[in-house]
């Protein structure tokens, strides 16, 4: 199943409170379990103005299905191509 990684600008991001943080995360949660097994969230990297998702999904449009129901911005989406960590220099 494809990888995405979907960027989503939120002013603020990077000063959320761990209250928020988990109220974000709950209602992506309750959307994913209505979407299925289909869709899949990996994990956020929050940064100061704009947190960065990574998903699995089948295409594109579930992804932005999920975006839409939750209430989410959606700035930019790009399929992952590739992973490299350290091991892919051995």
């Amino acid at each position: 199943m494809p990888r995405y990684l979907i960027e989503r600008d939120i002013q603020g991001a990077g000063l959320m409170t761990p209250a928020e943080l988990r109220s974000v995360s709950q209602t992506s949660c309750r959307v994913l379990d209505d979407l299925g097994p289909q869709i899949q969230w990996e994990h956020s990297y929050v940064t100061d103005d704009r947190i960065y998702c990574v998903y699995r999904a089948p295409n594109e449009d579930i992804v932005l299905e999920h975006a839409r129901r939750g209430g989410f911005p959606v700035d930019r989406i790009s399929v992952v191509a590739q992973v490299i960590d350290p091991l892919t220099a051995e």
